[in-house]
């Protein structure tokens, strides 16, 4: 079993990331390849900044123009909307690995009290699933404020969707894939029938599940780079790896992932770690020390490399907690914070924020973290990042608050 370096873990998962080396071209072709390479961007109404989807492809191609992202989605179609570790944007060619949780969905036993209130609503709704098809057959696509609500029985629940009859059908008709998002007007859906917004050429081959675990959980492991099965099962399609220990072992077996240890200051690393064994020539690569530590960047908060909160303690010693949803006086960094990535570390975070109108960046706080470089060069090199996001988002002006470190203060406010 070969034994690898914490920082070469670090540095193989930033590569595989995109987040180092040559640029992609800023065009739909780069953007499908990093798609290709991630597997999915997580999607999120929040646009303090910028919607995440399009902070993380920012953040690995650098400023591109939104219109060759809407190509891919509403022309093209290579791209579409659906479940995947949170709902994202995935590929079309990837249709097969969906299309087994569209089969799934809401069948067989219901083993949860929500999932058996559910299935009588579903029952007891039938007309109204019948309503939104007729409707989408005949005038779509459509927003959700354009459907009647034609529901027999509420839908009652603690949270946000109660109450919600029609969102919560077309949720249903979009998870097994009857219905998908045609187009967006803003950030609302414009819903129409699949068999409408797939492409001619899409694979709609149905595979057997293990066939599903098998492709997908190699998707995940080359995203990651260096990742134990938790990790793995975490990423991609999040929680839908039925027997992944299994399909690890196959893979083993085959050659195509292998079992590596873990060392750092001179203590192994607990659990099985595995890297595909595709990645070979990169890990001689950066085990001769190829990693261009240059680039500073900085990532969403729902960014693919730190979506997995445990892995990126592991990985980078990086506490990261989204504080969106804690009351203001309780943040202890910001709204909407993005940390920032500089070579193979995350050395600190800033709070943004993007006033459209006036077309001004306001950067609230800028925080180092306790090994950080509190130099002149690490410091030029944030603001440059910061410059690139502003020059991508059309702000004029940047303005700065009072908090920034002192090593950084100089170089940041020039």
């Amino acid at each position: 079993m070969r034994t690898f370096s914490s920082t070469l873990v670090r540095q193989l998962a930033i590569t595989r990331q995109r987040l180092v080396g040559q640029r992609p071209s800023p065009d739909a072709a780069g953007i499908l390849e990093i798609v290709r390479d991630l597997g999915c961007l997580q999607l999120d109404p929040i646009s303090a900044v910028a919607r995440s989807h399009r902070l993380v492809l920012w953040s690995r191609i650098g400023n591109y123009d939104l219109a060759e992202l809407d190509q891919l989605l509403w022309t093209d179609r290579t791209l579409f909307e659906y479940w995947a570790h949170a709902a994202s944007i995935v590929l079309t060619e990837d249709y097969p690995i969906h299309r087994r949780l569209m089969q799934r969905y809401a069948t067989g036993e219901a083993t949860t009290a929500r999932d058996q209130r559910f299935r009588i609503w579903l029952t007891e709704n039938e007309s109204l699933r019948r309503h939104l098809l007729g409707e989408l057959r005949r005038n779509g696509p459509l927003p959700a404020r354009a459907f009647e609500d034609k529901a027999q029985a509420e839908w009652h629940s603690t949270g946000w969707t109660s109450g919600r009859n029609v969102s919560q059908m077309l949720d249903y008709l979009w998870t097994k894939g009857q219905i998908m998002v045609a187009g967006r007007s803003g950030l609302q859906k414009l819903w129409d029938l699949s068999e409408r917004c797939l492409p001619d050429w899409t694979p709609r081959e149905t595979w057997p599940h293990r066939e599903v675990v098998y492709r997908a959980a190699q998707k995940s492991l080359k995203a990651l780079g260096i990742a134990t099965p938790k990790q793995i099962e975490q990423h991609f399609i999040r929680g839908r790896y039925d027997d992944l220990a299994k399909t690890l072992r196959d893979l083993e077996k085959a050659g195509r992932i292998e079992r590596v240890q873990i060392a750092e200051e001179g203590s192994i690393w607990p659990g099985d770690w595995y890297v595909h064994t595709a990645d070979a020539p990169l890990l001689d690569q950066l085990s001769a020390g190829e990693f261009d530590a240059s680039r500073t960047t900085l990532l969403s908060p729902f960014d693919n490399l730190i979506c997995d909160r445990a892995r990126t303690q592991r990985l980078f010693n990086f506490d990261f907690t989204i504080e969106i949803y804690v009351p203001a006086h309780k943040r202890q960094y910001g709204y909407y914070v993005l940390p920032i990535l500089r070579g193979d570390r995350l050395i600190g975070r800033i709070d943004p924020q993007m006033n459209r109108e006036q077309g001004r960046l306001t950067i609230n706080a800028v925080y180092a973290e306790p090994d950080a470089p509190l130099t002149r060069a690490a410091a030029r090199s944030i603001r440059s990042a910061i410059e690139d996001l502003a020059m991508f988002l059309g702000a004029n002006e940047i303005a700065y608050g009072k908090r920034i470190p002192d090593g950084w203060q100089r170089d940041l406010l020039r």
